[in-house]
Order: structure tokens, then sequence, then C-alpha cells
């Protein structure tokens, strides 16, 4: 086992990727964490932006290209620059010893990468890892949700049905949606309008006829809840909205439950907050969720058209919980623990 590469706090962090939307996130959560408060920093992103300038804790950085980013040797790369830089750049930023944390799903599904939220199961990294997975941001807000219930009476079955946010799909979509209300020409990300509207596709079309995003959901819950036998079947919708992604959440456990109990396990999860009293219109919702941190559960209600079985409603920020801060997350869990 390799030894610890450095117990300073002071260390070097590269962003890979850090024009584009969840890359920004990345840098404000950076510098909103006390942990790397003396962090010395390395905006890395495509050859058009090397050399341009922007502010990280009141200073002007130059950014950096990826070869300049590996010069540097950076302690730890956070990245999120898609899947083909990922695949790439990732390994040879490992190959020196730096702890790569990747945003794409381009390493996700490996068989020796831990795909990580950090409140289920950073155990999974060692001193040896070198490259870690940041999950799909819908799986993120999800699974957190699912985790009390499958510790205290397994999960049979999920249905869920997501409502994301334009923001899921990067700057061109945003872009796309403000043309719109705006009665604005312009590029278009998506293959329909999606001001005033609201389409069921997000990702690609497989051979099933599920997408890329759904069946997203369906492999990263097992692999989190290190459980392939969970049944999982998901819908992914898109939505003209800004604030972070929602969900539609049915749960089927194999043991008979309380749903006071349930509610207690959700209260008592970190990085979870209760959002739920209908009488007064008090339930999760993507205003309520913009630039924080935590998943809001509510609308916690027994299903009782089958045994075992209740409803919840998921809403989280796809750019902070959903990508940044949950890399971020995985980065500080490095120093805590002293593995680098």
């Amino acid at each position: 086992m390799s030894a610890p590469r450095s117990n300073r706090f002071n260390m070097k962090i590269a962003v890979i990727g850090a024009t584009g939307m969840v890359g920004k996130v990345m840098l404000k959560v950076l510098e909103e964490s006390k942990l790397f408060n003396d962090v010395s920093l390395f905006p890395a992103a495509s050859g058009r932006s090397t050399g341009k300038k922007l502010l990280f804790r009141g200073k002007e950085i130059s950014m950096l290209s990826l070869e300049d980013a590996l010069h540097v040797n950076p302690d730890i790369a956070l990245f999120s620059a898609g899947t083909d830089v990922s695949i790439e750049w990732a390994p040879r930023f490992a190959e020196q010893r730096t702890f790569v944390i990747d945003n794409s799903s381009a390493w996700r599904m490996g068989a020796d990468i831990p795909l990580v939220v950090p409140e289920i199961n950073a155990s999974t990294i060692s001193r040896n890892t070198r490259i870690i997975a940041n999950p799909n941001c819908s799986t993120i807000q999800m699974v957190l949700a699912l985790l009390p219930m499958h510790v205290n009476y397994g999960i049979k079955r999920v249905v869920v049905s997501t409502y994301q946010s334009v923001t899921g799909t990067g700057a061109p979509a945003v872009r796309q949606l403000e043309n719109e209300r705006k009665g604005v020409e312009g590029a278009r990300a998506y293959p329909h309008q999606i001001d005033l509207n609201l389409f069921p596709h997000g990702g690609k079309f497989l051979e099933n006829r599920y997408t890329t995003e759904e069946q997203k959901l369906v492999d990263e819950t097992r692999k989190i809840l290190g459980d392939p036998d969970i049944k999982v079947t998901a819908t992914v919708v898109r939505v003209p909205v800004y604030g972070g992604h929602s969900e539609a959440v049915n749960v089927e456990l194999k043991k008979p439950y309380d749903i006071d109990d349930i509610r207690k396990m959700l209260e008592e999860t970190p990085g979870i907050t209760i959002l739920d009293d209908p009488g007064e219109n008090i339930y999760p919702m993507p205003l309520l969720a913009e630039g924080k941190d935590d998943v809001f559960v509510g609308r916690i209600r027994r299903d009782d058209t089958i045994p075992n079985a209740l409803n919840l409603w998921i809403v989280s920020d796809n750019l902070r919980k959903g990508a940044a801060t949950n890399a971020v997350q995985i980065a500080e869990y490095l120093v805590k623990n002293k593995i680098i």
C-alpha cells in the first residue's frame, strides 16, 4: 500500500473543465470549503480558454491547457470536461499519482472504480485509488434518500420519474430556454422547444427504448447501494426550470415499515432536509433547492396499492450536490481521512 502523498492542507488542486457550468460551481464550492483555505488552484480547459483569467478568492488566475495542468502534478484533479476528455486525460493524471475525481460517465461502471456518494460509500476509496467516479446528478439525490430505507428494511423495487433542469444539459440548453422566452432565434440543444413544454427524453435512446440517463439510474443505484438485485425502472423528463432536478420516487420495501420511522430516519440522514407539511403547502421545489447543498425530501406517504411501498418527492440542485459539491466532498474525505 502506498503512503499518503501529503499531510498538508495547502495542496494543489486542478479543475479540468473550469469554464463549464459544473466547473464554475466546483470553483465556488472550493472557495466555500474551509478545508481548502490555502489551496493552490490550477484551472484548465480546452485550448481556446488557455490564458484567460478567472477570479478565485479575489485573485486572478490564468487558465491552463490540460498539458500544463498535468505538468503541475496536482494532488487532486476535479474533472468536469466530458467523457472524451476524461477517457484521454484521467489515466495520465492518475499515472503520476494524482487523485482524479471525475464527473463524467466515463468510469462510473468500471469494476475497480469507486462510484462515490460520501455519505454512503466513501469507504470504497483507498490510498491505492487513483480514479474516483462522481455519480450522475439524479442518482446522487435519489440514493441518499434511499439509503436509510435500504439499510433498515431492504429495497425490493424503485420506480422513479425525474423532472430534470435544463442546467443538467449545460449552457447551450440554458441559452435555448432563455432565447425561447425572449422570442429570439438561436442554436438549439434540444430537438424540441423547452419553454412552456417538457419532454420524456434525457440522453440518447438505447435499443431497449430507454435512454442513457434512465439506464444510469438503474446501474448506478445498484452499484452505490451495493445490491445488484434491486429492481429499478426510470423515466427521465426534461423541464424548463433552472434550480435543480426533481424526482417522484415509488419504493417497494422487503419488510413492513412504519411511516413515522421512515420520516425519522430521513431526518437523521446527513445531507437531507425534510420539507413535508402539505397543509401549509410546504414541499421541495427547485426554486428552494437552487444554490443549496442538501437533498430535500417531502410528500412522504404510504402507497396503499401494494404491500410495503411508499412515495417520496426528492429535489436537489443538480450543479451542487448533484455534481460539484459531491466531488469536493470526496476531495475533503481524502484529506480528512489522511488518504492523500
